[in-house]
C-alpha cells in the first residue's frame, strides 16, 4: 500500500512540474523538432538527441518506484538510474572521464585515482623511537601512553575492530594540521613549503586505511557511537593543542604512530597464530597499494604498518624542526613519502 501511494505521488509531481521542468526552445533552423533544437531541463540546455533519454529517465524513475520498493530491488534500481542519468548532457561539463588500470580494465573506485596508488616500502625501520628528553616530549609521550590503557581494555584482542576504530581518529591530525597551515599561509601571504599537502596526504592515507578495514570488520552500534564521542573530543583537543604548540602536537602524533606500529605488530602475531582468520585482501587494498593478486589480510596489515612508520617519521621530523626554532616552511616537506 505504501509503495503504491509513493508511486502515485511521484507521478503527480512529474505531471505538475512538467511545464516548469520540461520546456522546449527552438534554435535556428529547428522549427519541426529536428536539427539543432534545444531543450531546457531544470535550467540546463540539452540537445534534441538527448531529450528522449531525459524523458525515458523521468518515466522510468516514476514507474518503477513501487516495483523497486516492493521487490526489494533497490540496488538494481540505483544501477538503472545511474545508467539513465549518464545520458543527460551536463551543462557544466564536469563529469569525470573514464579511468582504466594499466591492464586496460575499468577503474572501479571513485575515492582515489590510479595515479594516487603506490607500493608500500616494507623495508622501513619499525624500531625507531624518539626518546623523550624535554618536559614537552615527556608530556606528549605519557599522554599517548595513558590513552592506550582504555583502548586495550575496550578492544582487547579484537584487532580488526581496533584498527578500524582507531583509523577514524588517526586521520584527524593531518587534516587539522593542514587546515591550520593553510589558514596561516593565507594570513601571512607566504608559501607552506609543501607541508599543507604533506599533512593532507597523511590524512587521506589514514582514511584509506579505514576504508580498507571496513571491508574486514563491521562496527557495532555502540562502536559507531564511540566514534562520534572520541572523534569530537580528539578533534577539538588536537586543534587547540596545535594552535598553542605545533611542536607538541606533532610529537604527540609521532608517539601515536609508534603505538600504531606496536598494535599492528600484535595484529600480525594473532594472524600467524591462527587466532584471526587470514582472509583474502579486500579489492580496494589490492588496487590502492598495488598488491599482487592473491594477497591476504596479513599482507594488508604489513603495508598499513609501513604507512604508520612513515607517518611516525614525518611527525617527529616536523616536531624537531619546531624545536630548532624554525618553521616548517623553511624545510621542504617530504611529499609522497610512503
Amino acid at each position: 500500500m505504501m509503495a503504491m501511494m509513493m508511486m502515485r505521488q511521484s507521478r503527480r509531481r512529474m505531471v505538475s512540474m512538467g511545464p516548469r521542468l520540461f520546456s522546449s526552445v527552438t534554435g535556428s533552423g529547428s522549427g519541426s523538432g529536428s536539427g539543432s533544437g534545444v531543450v531546457v531541463v531544470g535550467g540546463m540546455n540539452i540537445m534534441d538527441n538527448d531529450w528522449m533519454a531525459v524523458r525515458n529517465y523521468a518515466s522510468t524513475t516514476t514507474s518503477t518506484v513501487g516495483q523497486a520498493l516492493q521487490g526489494g530491488e533497490m540496488e538494481k534500481e540505483k544501477k538503472k538510474v545511474k545508467e539513465n542519468i549518464g545520458a543527460v548532457a551536463s551543462y557544466w561539463g564536469v563529469q569525470p572521464g573514464k579511468l582504466a588500470k594499466k591492464d586496460g580494465t575499468d577503474w572501479k573506485w571513485s575515492c582515489f585515482r590510479p595515479g594516487e596508488t603506490y607500493q608500500a616500502d616494507l623495508s622501513i625501520d619499525l624500531n625507531k623511537h624518539h626518546v623523550p628528553v624535554t618536559f614537552m616530549d615527556k608530556l606528549a609521550y605519557w599522554t599517548v601512553k595513558s590513552l592506550r590503557w582504555p583502548t586495550d581494555l575496550f578492544f582487547q584482542r579484537r584487532y580488526g575492530c581496533r584498527a578500524m576504530m582507531l583509523e577514524t581518529v588517526a586521520a584527524v591530525p593531518g587534516m587539522v594540521g593542514g587546515l591550520l597551515l593553510h589558514c596561516k599561509s593565507l594570513r601571512r601571504f607566504e608559501h607552506s613549503g609543501g607541508w599543507i599537502k604533506a599533512l593532507l596526504e597523511e590524512a587521506e592515507n589514514e582514511r584509506m586505511h579505514l576504508m580498507t578495514f571496513m571491508e574486514v570488520a563491521k562496527p557495532r552500534w555502540y562502536e559507531r557511537a564511540l566514534v562520534f564521542t572520541v572523534q569530537g573530543v580528539f578533534f577539538n583537543a588536537y586543534f587547540l593543542g596545535y594552535m598553542i604548540s605545533p611542536k607538541f602536537a606533532h610529537r604527540v602524533v609521532g608517539y601515536l604512530e609508534e603505538e600504531a606500529i606496536h598494535s599492528y605488530t600484535e595484529f600480525l602475531k594473532e594472524l600467524d597464530k591462527g587466532n584471526i582468520e587470514n582472509v583474502p585482501a579486500p579489492a580496494i587494498a589490492i588496487d590502492y597499494w598495488q598488491m599482487p593478486a592473491g594477497s591476504t589480510l596479513r599482507d594488508v596489515v604489513m603495508v598499513v604498518r609501513a604507512d604508520e612508520a612513515h607517518h611516525r617519521d614525518v611527525n617527529h621530523f616536523a616536531s624537531d624542526i619546531h624545536y630548532q626554532g624554525r618553521e616548517l616552511r623553511e624545510l621542504p616537506a617530504p611529499l609522497g613519502y610512503h
